[in-house]
């Protein structure tokens, strides 16, 4: 039995954060702002996982209402997501995402960003697809306002 979740995540890009995208510390001169460290890619990711086995979604799970979450790392969100959907019996297939931001460009960046995601997800890196684009300077992405990440992801009853 298969499972199809999909996630999509937001977040306003600020001075004075860094930003973080699937798992790495992009330099730039602004970050994302958000509870935690606001990896809009990891959230996303994370949504799909919860939404593939109808469990909620990240804010019902790490509200930014909890200081637990304060600034915590992203990553640890998706261990936890991961942890959930393998207590159901489940596994991940792959994982395709996107990512809509102006700048800077992360493609010297996406093969750290599958490893880690496959590492986490307990995958091979030939099994999560990171891709990303502009809105050729349309709208609160292209005005460099905020960024968009995108996931789909499958799973697999074990």
């Amino acid at each position: 039995m298969f499972r199809i979740g999909f996630g999509i995540d937001f977040h306003q890009l600020v001075e004075g954060r860094q930003l973080w995208i699937g798992g790495v510390n992009i330099p730039h001169h602004k970050g994302a702002l958000g509870h935690s460290d606001a990896d809009v890619l990891l959230h996303a990711i994370c949504d799909g996982l919860l939404g593939a086995l109808a469990l909620g979604d990240i804010g019902m799970h790490f509200p930014n209402t909890d200081p637990t979450y304060k600034d915590i790392d992203s990553k640890i969100l998706l261990q936890h997501c991961y942890a959930l959907i393998s207590s159901k019996g489940y596994r991940v297939v792959n994982v395709d995402s996107s990512i809509c931001l102006e700048a800077p460009k992360i493609k010297k960046h996406s093969p750290e960003m599958r490893k880690l995601i496959a590492e986490i997800l307990e995958i091979t890196i030939d099994d999560v697809s990171v891709k990303a684009t502009t809105t050729e300077t349309m709208g609160f992405v292209g005005r460099e306002e905020g960024l968009v990440a995108y996931a789909n992801v499958l799973l697999q009853k074990l």
